[in-house]
């Protein structure tokens, strides 16, 4: 882990959460973002760090600067990174937390159901090896 990358982790075996890496990942043109699994040791590792129990994260987590966000907040501050129109995202944070988690959590708990899940965590390709962490 290196402190001039911001890490992404995501539930591996969730379809949603796959292409939404392979979406950040296509639109990271700065190299902001590193990648790995909450399943996985790095993942468990750094929730452990982080004061975060796997059990109940229901949820993307991006650690920036050393601090953990959760659900809206951590996809709008990986808005904020990505090339093109999507940094404007960043600025609709400016809807309560309370609302716009409520609508996070909401589809968090359809994921599988909507999108589909995966019998194991995504393999990245040998080109972007690089960006997962293991």
């Amino acid at each position: 882990m290196t402190a001039t990358h911001q890490i992404i982790l995501f539930d591996g075996v969730c379809n949603l959460c796959n292409g939404a890496v392979q979406f950040i990942i296509k639109r990271d043109s700065k190299d902001t973002f590193r990648f790995a699994a909450l399943q996985s040791e790095t993942g468990q590792r750094l929730l452990a760090i982080h004061q975060l129990d796997f059990i109940h994260i229901d949820s993307i987590v991006l650690i920036k600067n050393e601090k953990a966000f959760i659900k809206s907040s951590a996809a709008f501050h990986i808005a904020k990174e990505l090339s093109g129109i999507w940094k404007l995202a960043y600025y609709y944070r400016v809807i309560p937390k309370f609302i716009r988690d409520a609508i996070y959590d909401a589809i968090a708990r359809n994921r599988y159901s909507w999108f589909g899940k995966k019998d194991q965590c995504m393999v990245p390709t040998v080109a972007l090896k690089k960006k997962f962490l293991v």
